[in-house]
Formats: C-alpha cells, structure tokens, sequence
C-alpha cells in the first residue's frame, strides 16, 4: 500500500485489469406486505403504508443518478443538462496529495482539456465536509487557478452526491455515457502517484474507456478499485 503524507485513510489499491465485470444490475425488491391495521379507517380495509424512497445509488450499467450542485462560481450545474454527452466526473480534493499529484506531475492538468476538444464535459466534485480536508470555496477558487483547473469544481458539502456514488475516494472517477449511463467508475489509472506494481505497463482506465465510447465499443474495463486520500465527508 502506497501512503503519502497528509492523505488521511487510504482506499484499497487499483486491482488488475478487467479483474471485475459490469455488475448486473439488482432485481427489484418486491413491495412489501400491507401491515393489518397500519393505517386505514376503522372498519375499512387496511392499506401498507408507502415506503420511503431510498435514495438513488449509481449502479454501473444503469442511469446515473442526476443532481445539482453549486460550483465555486456560485451557479448551478445539473448532471442532466448535459445528456447526450459524454460526462466524466471526478472526485476531488484539493489537500490530497494525490491529487496534488494527479494535477502537478500526473496526467489530470491535461485530460480534461483534450476530453473537452472531443466534446466531452468533465466536472469535479468535492464531498468535503466542514472543517475537513480541502473543504472550502476559497481553497477550491485557489486549486483552479493553481493547476489551471478549466472544468467547475462543484461543492458537496453535505456529501448527499458523494454516497450516493459510493465515491470513497480522492480521486475517484465516473464515467456517464450520452444516454446518461454509468458505464465506468474506479480508479484513475494503474499508477498511484507514478508507480505501476510489478513493472507493468501503464494504464489510463479514464482514457481507454473514453476511447471505447468515442468508437461505438462497450467498455472494456468498466470497474476498478480507485486509490487515494478518503473522502472526507
């Protein structure tokens, strides 16, 4: 395990290649059972009260689930706007090494700006709660002017966004295609801060998986384990 100073709880690191598969999406639970007497008139038939709705968890293979969050600007940003496009979302932390790593050494200064000349949007999202980690609208402002940051950077102070894609890490990517699928999410690549393991080859999984899209491909690598600080909700 790689750790690096500042980081915090550390996630497991990147697994081997294609080591897991699109997971079938879950059967639909059945509704449940009418309770005799919770609710109803005396003497009339009872009716099971309606469940809650449990908030809408990414699944790979299905539709993402839309939000809308504030970026550093103050205007919002809808996931949904931007149907019919390929959306790549990144999770982000400015006081993470590696993604001070990612942006300084790494390759994340320059994907966003080449995904953006083949008509793909990228968006960060920073699930930082109050007084953790890199929370904070002038700490963000100040990371997009450092690294030269074009996409927004949007605030998820409350981390509703972040559980519901089970985003665990700093950074953690996602990859919704034009029919507002999730067809990738995992680690950046098979390089955490630079190292590859075993003297293998290195592997972008964010740009190989934007390549499938842009060719008409299913994603070949559609779920990795990703690495970094832990999300500080």
């Amino acid at each position: 395990m790689i750790l690096a100073a500042g980081c915090g709880q550390q996630a497991a690191e990147p697994q081997h290649p294609g080591a897991q598969a699109v997971k079938p999406a879950a059967e639909p639970a059945a509704a449940p059972a009418a309770t005799p007497g919770a609710t109803g008139t005396v003497g009339g038939p009872t009716v099971a009260a309606a469940p809650t709705p449990a908030p809408a968890t990414a699944t790979l293979g299905q539709p993402a689930p839309d939000f809308t969050l504030n970026d550093t600007e103050g205007e919002p940003w809808k996931l949904s706007d931007h149907r019919g496009k390929t959306v790549v979302i990144e999770w982000f932390n400015p006081g993470c090494p590696f993604v001070k790593y990612a942006y300084g050494e790494g390759p994340l200064a320059d994907m966003a700006k080449n995904a953006a000349k083949d008509d793909v949007v990228w968006v960060n999202v920073n699930s930082g709660a109050s007084g953790k980690q890199g929370h904070g609208l002038e700490a963000n402002r100040e990371a997009r002017e450092r690294w030269a940051i074009a996409q927004p950077v949007l605030l998820d102070e409350d981390g509703a966004v972040g559980r519901s894609y089970e985003a665990k890490t700093t950074p953690a990517m996602y990859i919704v295609d034009k029919a507002g699928t999730l067809v990738y999410r995992g680690a950046l690549d098979n390089a955490p801060l630079g190292r590859v393991e075993d003297d293998g080859a290195p592997l972008n999984y964010v740009t190989a998986a934007l390549a499938d899209l842009a060719a008409g491909r299913p994603v070949a690598i559609s779920e990795t384990v990703s690495y970094g600080c832990s999300v500080k909700y």
